[in-house]
């Protein structure tokens, strides 16, 4: 059973990290595959290129036992759909295989608005990582699709290869690849918001910021 979390992740940091290491540890899964995206499809385009994202992933994830960093997206040309990553991992794992697709809850509200969207759901599970007490899906049609799909146990996903909807309780932190990049615009340092190792190598590539020193804060 392995998890997939897809993103630009221009640059990968916290708030991407710990709500998918809560989903390894709370769910059945022998690993989660971070899946950085060639070309964005509903943001704009990322900064980084595609080599250097990957190597933000794989510094991420480094050390940290499950995480794997995918480049299959990187390796394709065109738009980045969730569709084709998933065509993808059945291609090489199979059929019956369970395969968890890890996405945020603003994010499965524009599920509609995906690719296939409704052949993705009979591809994998969807887990939708939510921080406590946030509201539900308000979309009167989609919540009417979802419901006859909504799981509440999680080992009944383990049973299945797809097909199942799951909402799940995370720690959300309020960080965003977007508040890096200015901040690192600005000559500041996004220190604690995002792995050393990270960092570590936006600096050796002058990824973000103006050519000068950080500052530090």
């Amino acid at each position: 059973m392995i998890g997939v979390f897809g993103g630009t992740f221009d640059p990968i940091h916290f708030g991407h990290l710990r709500p998918a290491l809560e989903m390894f540890q709370d769910l059945p899964l022998q690993e989660i595959r971070f899946v950085p995206l060639r070309t964005a499809v509903h943001r704009t385009q990322p900064m980084a290129t595609a080599a250097q994202r990957l190597a933000m992933v794989q510094a991420a994830v480094e050390g940290q036992p499950g995480f794997v960093a995918d480049p299959r997206e990187l390796q394709r040309t065109g738009s980045s759909y969730s569709y084709d990553t998933l065509v993808s991992l059945r291609a090489e794992f199979g059929p019956r295989l369970p395969i968890y697709l890890l996405t945020g809850l603003d994010a499965f509200a524009e599920l509609p608005t995906w690719h296939r969207w409704e052949d993705i759901a009979g591809m994998a599970h969807l887990v939708v990582m939510r921080r406590p007490g946030a509201d539900e899906v308000t979309d009167p049609e989609l919540r009417r699709w979802m419901e006859p799909r909504l799981a509440t146990d999680p080992a009944a996903l383990a049973q299945i290869p797809g097909g199942l909807i799951l909402f799940r309780d995370v720690i959300q932190l309020d960080i965003s690849a977007t508040a890096i990049r200015s901040q690192l615009a600005l000559g500041l340092s996004p220190r604690f918001l995002l792995p050393a190792s990270v960092l570590a190598f936006i600096e050796r590539e002058g990824l973000y910021r103006p050519h000068k020193p950080l500052l530090s804060t």
